[in-house]
């Protein structure tokens, strides 16, 4: 915090989820997840990062916490406790990725926000969680502790009921919702549903449909950065490149409880966000570092890439 005008320097902290994604076809392994993701995606735009979560002490944990940390995102305040992470199964076809299979975690303590770390999640700007993080009972101690909160609701129906959203919206400043299988009036009103159930602004990542925004004031919209499909990898972790580009840009801009974003600053996040979900394009997996999946055979060749 910048002791003399009372503001955070841009940080950004990932609370949650953190899992393997096996992608079958190349008989390769992957760091990852959600909170894990945009964390990474925040160091590799430039401003200082960590990762608050629990992991596994079996191999698979090392290999997670080994590469999360060598991507420069700090997580020496996660705990390693007995069990093994999550595996989602997967394979890219077609230049996008097709879930398989998911085995949960067996690493079954939560995480429970002592003092001494709610201290540490003071010292944040902006905290991410999500869904898939069981972090809901945590988030009115987030946002008290301080930093900005924004929460990824995935695309699941089962985590936009009323009861839902009413427990978990006002605690939220920015709200994160996949909605590529919803048109452009369905996508308006969710967002608009979700401001007016607490939260300060939501966010709408529709694939090759754009992205919408819409903060009880004003709503606006980005189309997506076509990306030559001959030359993509998948399209894993583009929702979070999108949302990590987005919310670095804002909080450079000074975006804080107190101070909103103003239109033209919400409408050049819109634009970064964009940008880091198009260069997401070009990556494998979340953020590379892949290995050779434990006992598997060797890999088939590659899906062509193509469109999402």
């Amino acid at each position: 915090m910048n002791v003399l005008t009372g503001q955070h320097s841009p940080n950004v902290l990932g609370f949650g989820d953190n899992t393997v994604d096996r992608f079958v076809d190349r008989g390769t392994d992957y760091p990852g997840g959600n909170c894990v993701n945009v964390a990474v995606y925040a160091r590799r735009l430039g401003v200082e990062a960590a990762y608050l979560g629990m992991f596994g002490d079996d191999e698979l944990g090392t290999f997670l916490r080994t590469s999360v940390a060598a991507q420069g995102v700090t997580v020496d305040r996660s705990p390693v406790r007995p069990g093994t992470p999550s595996v989602s199964t997967l394979h890219a076809r077609d230049g996008d990725r097709t879930f398989l299979a998911y085995s949960d975690s067996t690493v079954s303590e939560s995480l429970a926000l002592a003092p001494e770390l709610l201290a540490y999640v003071a010292s944040f700007a902006l905290v991410h969680s999500s869904v898939y993080s069981s972090t809901e009972a945590q988030l009115p101690h987030l946002a008290a502790a301080g930093p900005l909160v924004s929460f990824d609701f995935s695309d699941e129906d089962e985590y936009r009921s009323p009861d839902y959203l009413d427990r978990v919206c006002p605690h939220v400043d920015l709200a994160l919702l996949s909605c590529s299988h919803l048109n452009e009036s369905a996508t308006r009103a969710l967002l608009a549903d979700v401001v007016g159930r607490g939260a300060g602004m939501a966010l709408a990542t529709r694939g090759l449909d754009g992205a919408i925004v819409h903060d009880g004031r004003t709503t606006l919209t980005v189309p997506t950065r076509p990306a030559d499909p001959s030359a993509m990898t998948d399209t894993m972790g583009c929702g979070d490149a999108f949302l990590a580009g987005f919310i670095v840009s804002l909080l450079r801009a000074g975006w804080s409880r107190q101070t909103p974003p103003p239109f033209d600053t919400l409408e050049h996040a819109l634009e970064q966000g964009a940008q880091a979900a198009y260069e997401q394009c070009f990556v494998e997996s979340a953020f590379g570092c892949g290995r050779p999946t434990v006992g598997s055979r060797s890999p088939a060749p590659a899906a062509s890439a193509g469109p999402s």
